[in-house]
């Protein structure tokens, strides 16, 4: 153990500047312009898994991004641990609202700020260098295989093809994730359990042209309008998401469950400041991380129409669209409620517009045991490191391979991130501490040693 730390402080210099060189590398897998930042990206992991000490590390084309794959097989009767990633990151924008250039690392108060640095370059990244501090020190107890994608940002459409034609490449004893979050580095946690994910988007279409608002307004339905109210009657005075049969599949967490997070540390004076608003919202009759974690939810993502540019232009639009994602919790389908959210828009829509709704992606929430040997073992690496048990908590968020792994692999989960909620992902100034990146350097190799032991 103290060969680990002794080589980690040597080398974590080398290791920051290696990561900064990936976000350097704009890997927006949702737009075309980048094709070859993916690429480019996808070589970088390669060689970084080569030379931390994988035996192999190879690219594999999809029809969409490439996926690494590599491995270090020190023994095939030993356990084998699969780390999944993703190289891909979000859209930068709005491009005015970062500090500092997206693709252009800072560090400023202990932070990492580019677009990628939490979500997930940073944190896959930890494993790759806590290969090398195992393998450099002689100190690797497992097999170790790594999965990392370029698609996870927009759902992941290849990635269950690739599954499924190399189960035998895959076949591990765990997959352990660091995607997610915890709570503070002084309230450490596990999430248990990640939301399922619906998104679509809706196209709503009035006259066959933009019109003159003078000339045309109360005489044509505008589809800005007539959007907005479509969009507003999916929640009700409680915030609650009207859509028939949203609600059907949902497990109702137990009040024990709803005890044990109440458990955790919630300053709500903190959190309103952090988000610069003076009161929260959300569905009546839960608390904020309940809503957040145990609850679905319906969310607007962008809306657009008409004209949007400097000055004023008096138009009343031909269209207007909206993205709208669910979130989604056990046991309900993302296929199912994909098809109630089309089939609601398409049905409301009143006379005198045309609407178009159509799926993006999708995926299913996913829950892991407490009482596995692979969740223990994350919560004893925790503990060795933080000097504090772990509160199991549910993240907010979606991992849209999650389900699939467990039904083509035959193999559980561990979620073990080290990011805060406040990184700003998906936001402009996406932040990843120091202190977390390297804490999870330390933490990951604990995870091997007890997860290895009989």
């Amino acid at each position: 153990m103290q060969a680990w730390k002794d080589y980690q402080e040597k080398n974590k210099d080398r290791f920051l500047d290696e990561l900064l060189e990936l976000l350097r590398i704009p890997s927006v897998s949702a737009r075309s312009e980048h094709k070859d930042d993916m690429k480019k990206c996808a070589e970088a992991v390669r060689q970084r898994l080569l030379d931390a000490g994988a035996d192999k590390a190879d690219i594999y084309p999809t029809d969409g991004h490439p996926v690494i794959y590599g491995e270090k097989i020190t023994d095939p009767g030993k356990p084998t641990v699969l780390v999944y990633g993703h190289y891909d990151v979000q859209p930068p924008d709005p491009l005015e609202l970062w500090h500092s250039g997206p693709f252009e690392p800072v560090i400023k108060d202990g932070k990492i700020y580019a677009r990628g640095s939490a979500d997930d370059k940073g944190q896959f990244y930890m494993h790759v260098k806590a290969l090398e501090t195992m393998v450099r020190t002689g100190s690797l107890p497992t097999n170790i295989k790594f999965i990392i994608e370029g698609e996870e940002e927009i759902g992941s459409p290849n990635l269950a093809k690739f599954v499924s034609s190399h189960k035998d490449l895959l076949k591990a004893d765990v997959i352990l994730i660091s995607d997610t979050s915890m709570i503070s580095l002084d309230t450490p946690s596990i999430d248990i359990g990640v939301r399922g994910l619906s998104y679509i988007e809706v196209e709503v279409t009035g006259a066959n042209r933009d019109l003159h608002s003078g000339v045309y307004g109360g005489a044509v339905a505008n589809p800005i309008t007539i959007l907005a109210r479509m969009i507003a009657t999916c929640h009700d005075a409680n915030n609650h998401i009207t859509i028939p049969g949203f609600y059907d599949d949902v497990v109702e967490v137990s009040p024990a469950e709803r005890k044990l997070m109440a458990a955790a540390p919630f300053d709500e004076k903190e959190y309103k400041k952090d988000l610069g608003v003076q009161e929260l919202w959300g569905e009546k009759g839960y608390a904020t991380n309940e809503r957040t974690g145990i609850r679905p939810t319906l969310e607007l993502n962008g809306i657009w129409g008409g004209y949007t540019g400097e000055g004023a232009k008096t138009v009343l639009p031909s269209k207007a669209t909206a993205k709208i994602s669910a979130r989604l919790v056990p046991n309900q389908s993302s296929t199912v409620i994909t098809e109630k959210l089309l089939n609601y828009f398409r049905q409301i829509a009143p006379p005198g517009v045309t609407v178009k709704a159509e799926e993006h992606h999708g995926g299913e929430p996913y829950m892991t045991p407490i009482d596995s040997k692979a969740y223990q073992s994350a919560a004893k690496a925790i503990e060795a490191v933080f000097h504090k048990a772990p509160i199991p908590v549910r993240g907010g968020g979606s991992i849209p391979i999650c389900a699939l792994f467990e039904k083509e692999l035959g193999i559980k989960i561990v979620f073990m991130g080290f990011g805060l909620d406040s990184d700003n992902l998906h936001s402009p100034n996406e932040k990843f501490g120091l202190v977390n990146f390297y804490k999870g350097i330390e933490t990951i190799p604990y995870f091997h040693q007890f997860f290895a032991e009989k």
